[in-house]
């Protein structure tokens, strides 16, 4: 018999997209945005006309990341820093892990669901607009 999980599905990809995409036009920032699933695989991607190119891997290995690991990745990256418990955690999954702010797994009733990366403005913006893609799920699905 096979095995089923959680995991988010296109459509909650898309509402995430669209949310993130409304923070991302308050801070006239175009945005490269990244939905995984459970598995880490990715879900739906948006590159916002004029957003930097080098951005795209960002968002997406920042989203990958927060599921891998099933943190968001600001608190990865303090985690990693020199005689930290983490450190040297980038060198692992064949050195894709990104350890910038910006990416946050979603849970749907306390599982982790999939996860979120945004990449193009600092730390804090891309967190901001992580945050505001989650707060567009529906209700059902925990969010942080």
């Amino acid at each position: 018999m096979p095995r089923t999980y959680l995991t988010l599905e296109y459509a909650d990809a898309q509402h995430m997209i669209a949310a993130a995409e409304v923070a991302a036009d308050a801070l006239n920032i175009p945005y490269c945005i990244a939905v995984v699933d459970a598995g880490g695989h990715l879900l739906a991607f948006a590159r916002q006309d004029g957003a930097l190119i080098g951005c795209i891997d960002l968002a997406i290995q920042k989203a990958r990341t927060a599921r891998l690991f099933d943190n968001r990745t600001a608190e990865l990256s303090r985690m990693a820093q020199p005689g930290a418990d983490l450190y040297g955690i980038q060198h692992s999954n064949g050195g894709e892990v990104m350890l910038i702010g910006g990416g946050l797994p979603v849970f749907r009733n306390g599982t982790v669901v999939g996860a979120i990366g945004a990449s193009a403005g600092t730390v804090r913006q891309d967190v901001e607009v992580a945050e505001a893609a989650i707060a567009g799920l529906p209700p059902e699905i925990d969010g942080l």
